[in-house]
């Protein structure tokens, strides 16, 4: 409408009208009728077809065509070629709806994995199950390190083998043991190989590093043994890795050093496992090897302790101790824990230390003035004693089952006989250790010691003959009574384990061969 009125007023202008330009353009729209109306869906289809024209793909790629050979650059139509493949890819898989579908079909993998290493701990490492403080860091660390991995990848992916995979294995063998630390770190792995690229040689090198781990480290407290073990998985990584380019390439001569020296870094940062132990301990209140050598260091505050109000409970301790660290090396327990358990499992008894025989150097037994059933009390108490000092001294949970198990539910067995020699209706539970039983090798270990080393002390004249038949006699009785029932130990391990004490006996005693006559 603006244009017309322009139009008016031009021609107005022209024939010198423009005093009357008010009344022409209101005699023009009052006679003018339009004739012309716009059609929009006409106009639309013609704008259509119109678009359908246009040709959006500058050539096709036949089925079996070469795109780009080995070792090109990829650059120009190449690689304009090369996104239009990966345009249309995304357009036929990630849409809307196949792209739930696909994020499903993750998730579902996902929770299998991660069901296969709860079905592994609840099948083979009840324990471990059971624990809710446990299970949730063995999933914390699986999801830290795919998180880790994850970044890395997003930043820049050349950077994968820098994140040190192998931590995983390391700290869930200081915290449990070989086996659930493997299954986890290959579980971790397999997860993996959904984020990273080139996975199955990632996974390859990752899964066989684990192993190396698993395998070459052995006392992770002793720091020589870990940059021993940090030098072979380094190893491992370079001969894989050259092993998977050549076999890529068919040519040592386009080798990215540079991917060696991200082997290195993991390396290193692998080594950071030391202080991401001591971080765990005291976050998640676990106990690896490495707090079990400060413990067993006997100038610490409590053994001190021991060594001064319990002179020889505190020898006493210190010969269960080797006693029992040689029976656990003998059978494959962990001797650094059981060593521990039997330094601190009689602590309990500092509380009334004459009351017990070791320690009554000027020959007065204040027992003589107790009852049996009094003094059966305050024998059986060292042990709820122990506990409470203990927990008190922030003892771990692991060391204080060694104080808690270490007598079971056995008998204090001569007062319980001076007691039915004065009366006949005598209460078995009134002369018994509160219990429990012990529940694994290293207690179960710590219990025969115990007993062996304490009654070792009224042999008269031992022999060869009367050691072996002392500690059979011994530990036959804590089987008939049951003691073992709960431990997983065996009897070939049990018997293992009688061997090793009748050899140290015989040594502490220095005695020869007896020889036929």
């Amino acid at each position: 409408m603006d244009k017309v009125t322009s139009v008016i007023e031009k021609v107005l202008k022209k024939h010198k009208l423009s005093s009357n330009k008010t009344e022409f353009v209101s005699l023009f729209y009052d006679l003018v009728e339009p004739n012309l109306t716009f059609d929009k869906s006409f106009t639309d289809k013609a704008l259509q077809e119109e678009l359908d024209k246009i040709v959006y793909a500058r050539g096709s790629i036949e089925k079996q065509t070469l795109i780009v050979s080995k070792g090109e650059v990829v650059q120009g139509d190449k690689y304009q070629i090369l996104k239009s493949l990966q345009s249309e890819y995304e357009s036929q898989v990630w849409s809307k709806s196949s792209y739930i579908w696909i994020l499903f079909a993750y998730t579902l993998l996902v929770a299998l994995a991660l069901l296969m290493l709860l079905l592994f701990l609840m099948k083979y490492r009840l324990s471990v199950f059971e624990n809710n403080t446990k299970v949730t860091f063995i999933f914390f660390n699986i999801f830290l390190l795919i998180f880790l991995t994850t970044m890395v990848v997003n930043y820049n992916s050349k950077f994968i083998y820098v994140v040190p995979i192998c931590i995983l294995p390391l700290v869930f063998k200081a915290f449990f043991d070989a086996r659930l630390g493997l299954f986890s770190h290959v579980i971790t792995v397999l997860l993996l190989g959904f984020v990273v690229p080139n996975s199955y040689e990632y996974m390859f090198l990752q899964i066989i590093a684990g192993i190396v781990t698993i395998l070459t480290v052995k006392e992770l407290y002793k720091r020589a043994n870990l940059f021993i073990s940090v030098g072979q998985i380094t190893l491992i990584y370079f001969i894989a890795y050259f092993a998977f380019f050549v076999i890529h390439e068919g040519t040592v001569e386009t080798l990215d050093w540079k991917t060696f020296g991200y082997f290195v870094l993991c390396g290193l940062a692998t080594l950071f496992v030391q202080p991401l132990i001591y971080v765990y301990e005291k976050v998640f209140g676990l106990v690896s090897d490495v707090s079990l050598l400060e413990l067993s260091d006997t100038n610490s505050k409590l053994l001190k302790e021991l060594s001064n109000k319990a002179p020889g409970t505190f020898h006493h301790s210190l010969n269960v101790a080797n006693l029992a660290e040689s029976s656990a090396n003998e059978i494959g327990a962990n001797a650094m824990l059981v060593r521990v358990g039997a330094l601190y499992h009689d602590i309990g008894k500092m509380k009334s230390p004459t009351y017990f025989t070791e320690n009554q150097s000027t020959g007065i037994n204040p027992h003589d003035e107790l009852s049996s059933k009094e003094s059966a009390r305050i024998i059986t108490d060292h042990v709820i004693d122990g506990i409470e000092i203990a927990k008190k001294n922030n003892l771990p949970d692991r060391v204080i089952d060694f104080i808690r198990t270490h007598h079971g539910t056995s008998v204090v067995y001569y007062f319980y006989m001076q007691e039915k020699k004065n009366h006949d209706d005598v209460d078995r539970l009134d002369f018994s250790y509160p219990g429990p039983k012990p529940f694994s090798k290293e207690t179960a270990i710590l219990m025969m010691c115990d007993s062996i080393e304490a009654a070792s002390k009224s042999l008269k004249e031992p022999t060869s003959t009367k050691i072996d038949a002392f500690v059979e006699n011994i530990i036959n009785k804590q089987i008939e009574e049951g003691q073992f029932l709960n431990a997983n130990i065996t009897f070939k391990e049990i018997e293992s384990i009688k061997k090793v004490l009748k050899h140290k006996l015989a040594n502490i005693y220095h005695l020869r061969i007896e020889y036929p006559e």
